[in-house]
């Protein structure tokens, strides 16, 4: 009977250290679940600005290539004009 209640103990004790290791794991991962969203919700943000960069980025070049191409127009009525007043 002694021998019996000691096994039963020796279990007990076993489980409790498993359930201590399980809670140690589990909040260890916590740690590191907080960690993960934070270096997300950075990234996120930082892609976000980067976006919003590339946006900008493409707005002005389609800017300047439209006032090119209304200076080249004017460069080739210029000389047009030119050669019209030339004959």
């Amino acid at each position: 009977m002694v021998e019996n209640e000691m096994l039963l103990l020796q279990q007990f004790e076993e489980i409790e250290q498993k359930v201590e290791r399980l809670i140690a794991i589990c909040s260890s991962l916590e740690v590191k679940n907080i960690q993960i969203r934070n270096t997300m919700s950075s990234l996120e943000a930082e892609l976000q600005l980067k976006t919003e960069a590339l946006e900008k980025f493409s707005e002005e070049r389609t800017l300047i290539r439209s006032k090119i191409d209304t200076l080249l127009v004017k460069l080739e009525n210029i000389a047009e004009m030119d050669s019209n007043s030339s004959q």
